[in-house]
């Protein structure tokens, strides 16, 4: 990857086509439940070729990742080592990020250690809601000690989220684990692992930024809401408080980045910060 070519660096896009092959465990409706919450008219199950290919296209680099909540929801998960193998064929413009179930314990400490190590994985996203754990639990600080060993960030769903909205019960799925004051406590034990909080997090968007600003190894992506529906209070902290703190993410293919980068432009947001969050503060975080 050539930082220099790249108009941005997208912190959060999903890998999502292979958990789709069987319709038998729920996934593919789950996807049309997600198509229509996002207003979605392209496919929900990009692969990751496609998804390069778009990329590529734009001049936009991204991490892409899975989500191991096979525990949870039964939707088995995208083999963090293919999702490596892959992205390396697109290395251009892929940064393979891997997820695994803070519930797989030593297990899931080795194979942390393992992609790292051994296929290039660059981070670790988990999403406290679809895993259904809270993330200040202590059962998950041994996968968090194999990470923060690595240096490599990890990235956290926070907030409401469009998986399950409209489906009976929300798919059983509960908001509360995703509440962003709970990474307060791993971002304390943890104060070398740099930790992304993803998404504006409503209805907790007050107690991320308190987080953000008081450790300094937390950050906030922007991804999975149209910046035109962004509160005040995030823009202000955007251009002032936390403008190296903030970063570019677009959560496809829920969100593309097309319309992403079009609402963006018509918010408040300063010239001189508006690189800082598009790629910026990114490359620095990645060390790109």
């Amino acid at each position: 990857m050539n930082p220099d070519e790249l108009i941005a660096i997208d912190i959060h896009t999903h890998a999502e086509e292979p958990c789709g092959m069987h319709a038998d465990d729920g996934y593919d409706d789950f996807q049309q439940w997600m198509k229509k919450y996002f207003h979605m008219d392209h496919s929900p199950q990009p692969t990751i070729a496609q998804t390069a290919a778009y990329m590529r296209e734009r001049k936009i680099g991204c991490c892409i990742f899975p989500v191991d909540s096979e525990r949870n929801t039964g939707f088995r998960r995208f083999n963090n080592y293919e999702v490596a193998e892959q992205a390396a064929e697109h290395a251009d413009v892929l940064v393979p990020f891997a997820s695994i179930d803070p519930a797989k314990g030593k297990m899931g400490a080795r194979e942390a250690r393992d992609l790292v190590e051994n296929h290039g994985i660059q981070g670790f996203k988990f999403h406290p809601t679809m895993q259904a754990f809270y993330p200040n639990d202590r059962s998950a600080y041994v996968l968090y000690e194999a990470i923060a060993e690595t240096g490599k960030p990890a990235l956290f769903h926070t907030g409401q989220t469009g998986v399950g909205a409209g489906m009976p019960g929300g798919m059983g799925l509960k908001l509360n684990y995703s509440n962003p004051i709970y990474i307060d406590d791993v971002a304390a034990d943890f104060p070398d692992m740099p930790i992304i909080l993803a998404h504006p997090s409503f209805p907790w968007q007050e107690e991320a930024l308190s987080v953000a600003t008081h450790k300094p190894n937390v950050y906030i992506d922007l991804s999975g809401w149209s910046p035109k529906y962004f509160p005040p209070i995030l823009v202000r902290y955007a251009n002032t408080l936390l403008k190296h703190k903030m970063l570019f993410g677009s959560d496809w293919p829920a969100i593309t980045p097309d319309r992403w980068l079009a609402d963006f432009e018509k918010i408040d947001i300063r010239e001189d910060v508006r690189p800082l969050i598009l790629k910026e503060n990114a490359r620095k975080l990645l060390g790109i």
